[in-house]
């Protein structure tokens, strides 16, 4: 039946051509309702009830086709997230009307102010979401988004509340409506009810808020949101009202009445008043051209591009190549990616997979024989290298290769310089352009090796260009060869060549392109993407050299907005929306096997969607078949498709593509077990995630990568708190806090309050499970915090009650660590506390028990360092103290051996500090600062503030005592203000005395006595006596540059030398007897200095050839010849 030869039989044919534009089908026909008659424009009581009536006789006479009632249940597959503006229309004095007039009267005026209302909406594009008697609510941008939606909805608020007082009410008197209009983000397209009662239900705070601002306006007014406001400003006139508290909001609502249009010619120039400056890009090229050709004659150069997203970064990026393509060269291209901020080399490693051409099932015999042929093309021996980046790249190395026996820093140090390398390798063969692009998502330990290629780009044939956002501002920028290129936005005339580049060299119509500009405001990936858009609509035909419009182009072409034109071209190909959104939800890149994996589609569907995709120039694709790898042609395209999804629908997928990578991708979950875990996150999956951020915590742990693993942690407590109580939620609770004191230590120090955090709520936990493991690691956390923030007294109880719960351990379990552990504690705090002999037991202990195969691991657990190499490290700083010098050495020497061996960053930097103090002890200062300089490389690499600070020290230290005293003074200074920036206190006074004493050498007696006064105080704060003896006797030194005879030189000297012996401390017994005996015998007491001195030196087996053992020697010996005199 012809719908248009049935309405001429009814005598209404002026309908016709209204059923045919709104697509009012047989199938349609059986559905419609009054409603629907006044939204089509059926404003006649007696048209629309003569239709109703034939539409219900040719349904009884007639087998009509209907529409499939869906189930009442909403489905996530129509509903989707949207910019939407609301209009809540409703009519002034209703039930005044209702109890003045007889019901069919009122029911006639209802119908006509529906009809009126309706009618203004349909005139500007809207659409009758639903009549309420004297309400109606209606949505501008669903189911077909404008680029002017909010102003269509205010237009046809103003619209409707004329038309409103037109009408008559009782006596003549004119009717009056309240219009209130709210723009938000809304979830739509929900079906809720049955048959003629089904509507699409919006979810979100916007209708409401229009039904509350409608009640706000006066008669025959409309009051639009702030939202609102924003989006047609400049467009109309109108009066702001303030803020509003309303019902059913937390916060005041600000909100405008609108009286009248502005009369601006267009929205471009009601929007601007005053242009934005453009930019256009030839400038730019060139400067990256001149650039390059520096870099081709030797002179290396970098450059940092930025701009906001979409500005056009990488088009640059691909116009540099193009212009360099035809020359001979090298390009290396690296990717950073939101997903692994914490992945530590994952631009580098990905890099390398892609240039050696990794086949998903390749064995690890043929991925090494890639990388050989990798390397080989690129002129780098396989020796060393290739273990190294096999390694990183998570190969089995088998029997092909052998891994250096090297401490993890060193082969972190080699891996990175290979790395580095192979930039510098290529540049031998041909000058390099090298590309690193998003590196405002790029890792630290990849940033690290960043900072280092653009240093060394410098003496290469290389260009380096770093692509970024505005939030990136690396250090290394301000070296004298790095050019900083900010991008701007563009010109219309380049936007127009854009447009036309797009478009095939075709021209657009004027008012099309004149649009297209306007909208895009010089952002280049706007102008390609909207005018693909508008060649996409099929409203444009080819005419020779341009296009031509088919009549007026309407609005719906040009969305406003990019991410509604990427939304538009998606709707247009359904299959795809969601395979790219899918893919969205994968990331920025996405493999086809794992996308195959998630979605779930046959092969063939699978293909044509990301065929079409690919045409569509959504996405990129390298490689071929079900090897490809897919790429968003830019990060918005990606968040487009991703954004759109509800959250629900985007949980589901999340959950998918982690449950694949678990089940079929092992080799990915294993090396990216961040990954796995980003994807539980936004699954919702807590439990999982938190399990999975662990296990990557752990993993960058081992690989000396603290910063992400403390982050990884993090996340995973974020994530561990929201679980529903029970013993298994505490238990991952647990692992994730004493992991996480593990990690800050060495990230930020013992001292620090997160650490002290970390370890105590450990504690808490583990004492709740009744968890003797976890509760001996807390507490032994807890007590190193104690120690190193100088709370001695309670470190001791804490280190007490570990030994307890350490020999109850170890007897239930047979595991020595736990008592290994015990006493590694006791001997740091009873170092501390100046309870030298007590701490050498302590240690002696630990030389007794460690054993490397069975303990180097406790090197990443506890506190975050090896035992065996802290015990050596103590114990020859207290054999130095007490006056074993040689020993010293030797033990310090051992404990450097060893930390190389287990290849743990922390545990080196100590050993090295320890070897450096011993042989500052020993008044050797030029070794003192070669292994401070050692030890400050490897705080400085692997990023340990504390240990750097103090290391810092000792090579100031060193400094002054080689006699370049400002250079030392300094450094010291830096080193004690990093150490107090950490919440350290324990060693401080010894850092102060040794800076006091360079100062009395620059002649600041004064200011060397303020700091010991300073560092003596630290010490009874605390409870330690460590070095005390040495404290006293520089204060003494100190006094005597001010007044030699000062008598309180001399009680000073003597308490130190009290001190010291009651410590044990030959050391500084002899020292403080020296500087008595030289006191004396300048006062004509030799023979009591000689008494004094004798014994001292006696004490001593080894260490004869040292500066103080050497001075005493002389000093006997003076004293004697003096008393052999005659």
């Amino acid at each position: 039946m012809d719908i248009e030869a049935w309405l001429l039989d009814l005598g209404l044919g002026e309908y016709a051509s209204v059923f045919r534009d709104n697509d009012v089908d047989l199938e349609v026909l059986s559905e419609l309702t009054a409603e629907d008659l006044i939204a089509l424009g059926v404003t006649s009581i007696g048209h629309r009830r003569k239709l109703l009536s034939a539409i219900a006789t040719l349904a009884e006479s007639t087998t009509l086709p209907r529409m499939a009632s869906p189930a009442p249940a909403a489905s996530d597959s129509r509903a989707e997230r949207r910019q939407l503006t609301v209009m809540f229309v409703d009519l002034v004095g209703s039930t005044e009307l209702s109890q003045r007039l007889d019901p069919e009267d009122t029911r006639e005026v209802i119908l006509a102010y529906q009809q009126a209302v309706s009618r203004e909406i349909a005139r500007y594009e809207g659409r009758v979401a639903k009549l309420m008697g004297d309400g109606v609510l209606a949505y501008f941008g669903w189911p077909q988004a404008h680029e002017d939606d909010a102003e269509r909805a205010v237009r046809a608020g103003l619209a409707a509340a004329s038309a409103t007082a037109r009408l008559a009410g009782p006596g003549g008197t004119p009717l009056a409506a309240r219009v209130g209009i709210a723009t938000g983000l809304v979830v739509v397209g929900d079906l809720i009810g049955e048959g003629a009662a089904q509507e699409e239900a919006v979810v979100g705070d916007t209708p409401n808020l229009a039904a509350r601002l409608q009640a706000l306006a006066e008669p025959g007014s409309v009051v639009i949101a702030e939202v609102t406001q924003r989006l047609v400003a400049g467009l109309f006139t109108g009066t702001d009202l303030g803020e509003h508290n309303l019902k059913g909001f937390s916060a005041p609502v600000r909100c405008w009445r609108i009286a009248g249009e502005t009369g601006a010619e267009s929205r471009f120039e009601a929007r601007h008043a005053v242009l934005p400056p453009l930019v256009g890009r030839e400038d730019e090229l060139a400067f990256l051209l001149e650039r390059w050709h520096c870099a081709t004659s030797g002179q290396g150069q970098a450059v940092l591009l930025s701009g906001e997203a979409g500005i056009g970064k990488s088009r640059l990026l691909a116009a540099l190549s193009a212009q360099i393509g035809a020359g001979p060269h090298c390009e290396l291209r690296y990717f950073c990616s939101a997903y692994h901020t914490d992945s530590a080399l994952h631009p580098l490693i990905a890099h390398l997979e892609r240039a050696a051409g990794f086949m998903r099932d390749d064995n690890a015999d043929t991925r090494l024989d890639k990388l050989a042929a990798l390397l080989g093309a690129t002129g780098i021996e396989t020796g060393e290298a290739l273990p190294l980046l096999a390694t990183l790249l998570s190969i089995d190395l088998g029997e092909r290769y052998q891994l250096p026996k090297l401490p993890a820093p060193t082969l972190r140090a080699r891996t990175l310089a290979t790395l580095t390398r192979v930039v510098e390798a290529s540049a031998a063969k041909a000058p390099v352009l090298a590309l690193v692009e998003d590196a405002h998502w790029i890792d630290p330990t990849s940033a690290e090796w960043l900072e280092t290629v653009v240093e060394q780009a410098a003496g290469l044939p290389a260009l380096l260009v770093v692509t970024a956002r505005p939030e990136f501002e690396p250090r290394w920028k301000a070296r004298s060869h790095v050019g900083v290129l900010r991008l701007g936005r563009l010109e219309p005339s380049d936007g127009t060549a854009i447009m036309e580049r797009v478009a095939g060299g075709k021209k657009l119509p004027r008012d099309v392109a004149d649009r297209i500009l306007a909208n895009t405001e010089g952002v280049p990936l706007f102008v390609e993407e909207l005018t693909r858009t508008v060649l996409d609509s099929g409203l444009l035909i080819e005419a020779g050299d341009r296009y031509l419009a088919i009549g007026q182009l309407p609005a719906i072409a040009i969305p406003s907005t990019l991410q509604d034109s990427l939304m538009a071209r998606l709707d247009r190909l359904s299959p795809v929306k969601e395979t790219a959104q899918i893919g969205a939800c994968i990331g920025r890149v996405f493999g086809y096997r794992l996308l195959a994996a998630v979605s779930g589609t046959g092969q063939d569907r699978l293909d044509d969607a990301l065929n079409q995709l690919e045409q569509a120039e959504l996405v990129f694709r390298g490689g071929t078949a079900r090897e490809a790898i897919y790429t968003f042609k830019h990060a918005l395209v990606r968040d487009t498709a991703y954004q759109s999804l509800l959250k629900s629908r985007r949980q589901q997928i999340h959950a998918k593509v982690a449950a694949a990578l678990e089940a079929e991708f092992a080799e990915i979950a294993e090396a990216e077990p961040e990954t796995v875990a980003q994807h539980y996150t936004l699954a919702g999956l807590a439990a999982e995630a938190a399990s999975w951020w662990l296990t990557a915590g752990k993993r960058a742990m081992t690989r000396s990568a603290n910063r992400e693993a403390a982050t990884h942690f993090g996340k995973g407590l974020e994530l561990v708190v929201t679980l529903p109580a029970s013993e298994t939620r505490l238990r991952q609770e647990l692992s994730l806090w004493m992991a996480m004191g593990s990690a800050l230590i060495s990230v930020k120090g013992w001292a620090d309050p997160e650490v002290l955090q970390a370890f105590a709520t450990a504690r808490e936990l583990a004492e709740r499970l009744g968890d003797k493991a976890q509760l001996f690691a807390a507490v032994r956390g807890e007590s190193a915090f104690r120690t190193i923030s100088g709370h001695l007294r309670i470190a001791e109880s804490l280190a007490v009650q570990c030994k307890t719960l350490g020999m109850e351990l170890a007897q239930a379990t047979g595991d020595s660590a736990y008592l290994l552990e015990a006493h590694h504690q006791l001997w740091g705090v009873n170092f501390y506390l100046g309870n030298y002999e007590s701490a050498e037991t302590f240690a002696s202990y630990g030389l007794a028990t460690y054993d490397y195969e069975r303990h180097r691991h406790l090197a990443w657990g506890y506190t975050g360092h090896d035992p065996g190499v802290c015990c050596r490290s103590f114990c020859a700083q207290m054999l130095c103290i007490r006056g074993k010098q040689d020993m010293a050495i030797q033990q310090s020497r051992e404990a450097v051996d060893l930390a190389e061996r287990v290849a743990h960053p922390m545990s080196l930097a100590q050993a090295q500090m320890a070897l450096s103090v011993v042989h500052l002890m020993r008044r050797e200062p030029g070794e003192g600062r070669r292994w401070a300089e050692k030890a400050m490389a490897v705080c400085t690499e692997f990023a340990i503030p504390l240990l750097l600070g103090q290391a810092r020290v000792f090579f100031g230290w060193a400094l002054a005592a080689l006699g370049q005293l400002d250079d030392g003074i300094q450094q010291m200074r830096q080193g004690i203000g990093a150490i107090a920036m950490t919440g350290a206190d324990m060693g401080m006074a010894y850092y102060l005395c040794a800076l006091a004493r360079a100062c009395g050498e620059r002649g600041e007696a004064s200011e060397g006595l303020a700091l010991l006064e300073q560092a003596i105080e630290a010490l009874a704060k605390s409870d330690s006596n460590y070095q005390l003896p040495e404290l006293l006797s520089a204060k003494g030194e100190l006094l005597s540059l001010l007044d030699p005879r000062d008598d309180a030189v001399e009680g000073l000297f003597r308490q130190s030398l009290a001190a010291a012996r009651e410590q044990g401390a030959k050391l500084a017994e002899l020292r403080s007897a020296l500087r008595l005996a030289r006191l004396w015998s300048g006062r004509g007491r030799g023979s009591e200095a000689r008494d004094l001195l004798a014994p001292a030196y006696a004490a001593f087996k080894e260490g004869f050839d040292t500066p103080d053992l050497a001075e005493a020697r002389g000093l006997l010996q003076r004293l004697s010849h003096a008393a052999a005199a005659p």
